[in-house]
């Protein structure tokens, strides 16, 4: 549970800010552990709606955790130690909600906690898999290597966030304004010109029978097709939360034909990489299989990880463990694993894995933005199109037998 905590240090400074426990209990001994003195202590849902407004909007985006990361190699690179490096970006950090979260991390490293414990006590700032990499770096003592690449992942994934949006705001524009122009004629505009083609005796095209059909039951049935299309939402949103609606969600990603083009090489880009840190750093391969599959965020893939690891534990290779998956994954990584397995360089063999998942996973996604733009504006032609048509037509007919 989170909750908000006012409290007073040694020195007699206040402190404002957020605690990660159990319980009640469990939040009071982290900050008397903190050496503070608590003045008041409450979940953080019990805040009234301003504050919750207020947090939402001083929330820590995507680009202020690239920007720490980046910064936070950098210094672990010159050989600097963490709870030193921690105490220099929390005194330059201007956004104000990461610099508290930054304090925060530095006090529970100070107290005793790894960086990887202190980190994932903020699930809203650092994701499970910036988290899982710190804890791999933490086993193999890569940190700074960790923190590199990190920060190269996050800008990466950022600047192609940024050209997605870019590319998708002209689109967006145009599919905004279709939605409310074509709701407009749909439910208002059509239902009212409707009985004036009918008393013509005009024959109506298929297309403008069923828009006329369409908006008299929209303009009739609205209430009840909303109620309908949210509760229908939130059923959604509820079954996903849960442990088998996250499995079923995570089959579609790499099942799917056309996702399953991007999150399978992004996945076992990821494996493959932390795969070749640990076994870099020494770690057995074991535990490394185990380690990994904590790293991505779908629960198919940790089921199998955690599989593959009650292979190797056996007796098996990893690569003919592998093997046994080719949907999930491609025979190439098995193949190259062979060959990594036999010279003994399979850490050096997991590395090429992940650059060429990589730069794959790089293309899919640059494809899939440079398409989204025409395919979106053909759409919307196409329906503009069949709008006007079918108000178009019936006039043309009209007139002409008028004439």
């Amino acid at each position: 549970m989170r909750y908000r905590y006012s409290a007073k240090t040694r020195e007699g400074e206040l402190q404002v800010g957020y605690v990660e426990a159990a319980d009640k209990d469990a939040a009071i001994t982290i900050l008397t552990g903190h050496q503070l003195y608590i003045l008041s202590l409450q979940e953080a849902s019990s805040d009234n709606f301003i504050t919750r407004i207020l947090s939402y909007f001083g929330q820590v985006k995507s680009t202020d955790v690239m920007v720490f990361t980046r910064q936070l190699a950098t210094l672990l690179e010159a050989h600097l130690p963490l709870s030193h490096s921690l105490r220099i970006l929390e005194e330059q950090t201007v956004h104000p909600g990461l610099r508290e979260v930054i304090r925060q991390v530095s006090a529970d490293v100070a107290s005793g906690l790894t960086f990887s414990q202190a980190l994932a006590r903020h699930d809203t700032v650092f994701s499970r898999f910036f988290v899982s990499m710190i804890q791999s770096a933490e086993v193999t003592g890569t940190m700074d290597e960790a923190a590199k690449f990190l920060a190269d992942y996050l800008e990466k994934e950022n600047g192609l966030v940024s050209r997605a949006r870019s590319a998708l705001i002209y689109p967006g524009i145009v599919v905004g304004l279709f939605l409310i122009v074509g709701g407009i004629m749909v439910t208002v505009v059509f239902p009212q010109i409707g009985p004036v083609f009918e008393q013509s005796g005009v024959q109506l095209p298929w297309y403008t029978s069923a828009l006329l059909s369409s908006g008299q039951f929209l303009s009739r049935w609205w209430p009840v097709l909303g109620f309908l299309a949210a509760t229908l939402i939130l059923v959604t949103l509820n079954y996903l939360r849960t442990q088998e609606g996250r499995i079923f969600a995570d089959e579609i990603k790499i099942r799917a034909p056309f996702l399953k083009k991007l999150f399978i090489p992004l996945t076992v880009t990821r494996l493959a990489n932390v795969m070749g840190m640990l076994l870099k750093g020494g770690v057995p391969i074991t535990q490394a299989v185990q380690i990994s599959g904590l790293t991505v965020n779908n629960s198919v893939y940790q089921e199998l990880m955690n599989s593959v690891a009650a292979d190797v534990e056996s007796g098996k290779t990893l690569s003919a463990s592998l093997m046994q998956y080719p949907d999930y994954f491609p025979p190439l990584v098995s193949q190259m694993l062979v060959v990594g397995e036999a010279t003994g360089k399979i850490d050096r063999m997991f590395q090429r894995v992940s650059d060429f998942y990589g730069r794959e996973t790089d293309a899919v996604i640059s494809n899939m933005v440079d398409l989204i733009q025409p395919i979106l504006m053909i759409l919307i032609g196409g329906l503009v199109g069949l709008l006007f048509a079918s108000l178009l037509m019936p006039l043309y007919q009209l007139t002409s037998s008028i004439q």
